[in-house]
C-alpha cells in the first residue's frame, strides 16, 4: 500500500517525529535517581551533630538510609526535590510517625554534611550534622 501525503502535511509529520524523539531522549540519558547516595561507603558512620556535644554511630547498608535519620522505619514515601551529583534533597512522609526533609551534601565517599527537619511522633526536629565513614559495622 502506498500513501501519498499532501504537501501541507509533510512539515507536521516531520515535526511530530522530531518532537517524539526529543521527548524520549532525556529519559534515556538521565542518571539513576539519587545516584550520589549509592556512591557512599557502606558500614559504620559517625554522626556529629552541630547542636549537641558528642556523636552517634549508625550502621548504613545503603547511603539512602541517611535520608531518614529520625525515621528509620520502612514504608515511608519519598519525593526527590533536588538530585545533583554532589547534593540531594528529599522530602519524605512516614504514615503515623511524621515527615521530614533532608539535604545531604557529599564531600567524599567517606564524608557528608546532613541537614534535616520535620516532625517525628508529633514533635518538631531540626538538625545539622557531619557524617564520617569510620569502618565496618
Amino acid at each position: 500500500m502506498h500513501v501519498t501525503l499532501k504537501s501541507g502535511l509533510r512539515p507536521l509529520v516531520g515535526a511530530a517525529g522530531i518532537l517524539a524523539g526529543l521527548t524520549m531522549a532525556p529519559a534515556a540519558a538521565r542518571a539513576p535517581e539519587l545516584a550520589m547516595l549509592d556512591g557512599l561507603r557502606n558500614g559504620s558512620w559517625e554522626l556529629r551533630f552541630r547542636s549537641e556535644s558528642g556523636s552517634r554511630k549508625i550502621c548504613v547498608r545503603n547511603g539512602r538510609e541517611l535520608i531518614q535519620i529520625r525515621h528509620r522505619q520502612s514504608g515511608c514515601s519519598r519525593y526527590v526535590i533536588d538530585d545533583r551529583p554532589g547534593e540531594v534533597t528529599v522530602q519524605y512522609s512516614c504514615p503515623g510517625n511524621g515527615y521530614g526533609r533532608t539535604t545531604i551534601r557529599r564531600e567524599s565517599a567517606q564524608l557528608i554534611q546532613i541537614n534535616s527537619q520535620g516532625i517525628e511522633a508529633g514533635s518538631p526536629f531540626h538538625f545539622s550534622a557531619e557524617g564520617r565513614h569510620v569502618g565496618s559495622c
